[in-house]
């Protein structure tokens, strides 16, 4: 069974965190520079939300909205959906769709260790499936059939 913590192994990217009082443009900077959708947002050494750039698209449609001058603080959300190291991929895949999320951060022993996107699960996903395709393609090679004993005698 493939599980968040496995993802994250595989995955093998660094946590890019931002202090709550650092402005969007620096939070988008920072995205930017990373190539990432979301940062969680840290404050001394505890966890107090996540910015992402569906924050960002809300953000921007407030009317005298000033990226330089906007805090993180001020327009992150502060509702952290997390998951334990050992979610099965399934469950992964239930609460991205259930939820609308696109980013889940990653806890072992209470502490959160990464996260992970909609988008690491679906890779995952796939090459699970791609490679149960092929375990079952190749149980049902001609080869199989060939040596199942069937001679066509009565």
């Amino acid at each position: 069974m493939i599980t968040a913590g496995d993802i994250l192994k595989e995955k093998n990217a660094e946590m890019v965190c931002i202090a709550p009082d650092h402005s969007v443009f620096d939070a988008v900077s920072l995205m930017v520079t990373r190539k990432i959708g979301a940062v969680l947002v840290k404050e001394d050494e505890r966890f107090v939300g996540i910015w992402t750039e569906r924050d960002l698209l809300k953000s921007s449609a407030a009317p005298g909205f000033d990226a330089a001058a906007t805090r993180i603080g001020d327009v992150m959300t502060r509702k952290l959906h997390t998951v334990d190291v050992d979610t099965s991929l399934i469950r992964l895949e239930e609460m991205f769709l259930g939820l609308f999320i696109r980013h889940l951060p990653v806890e072992k022993d209470g502490q959160i260790i990464g996260m992970i996107s909609i988008g690491d699960v679906l890779r995952t996903s796939l090459l699970e499936k791609d490679r149960k395709i092929k375990e079952l393609n190749s149980m049902a090679s001609w080869q199989y059939y060939e040596n199942w004993g069937w001679t066509g005698k009565k």
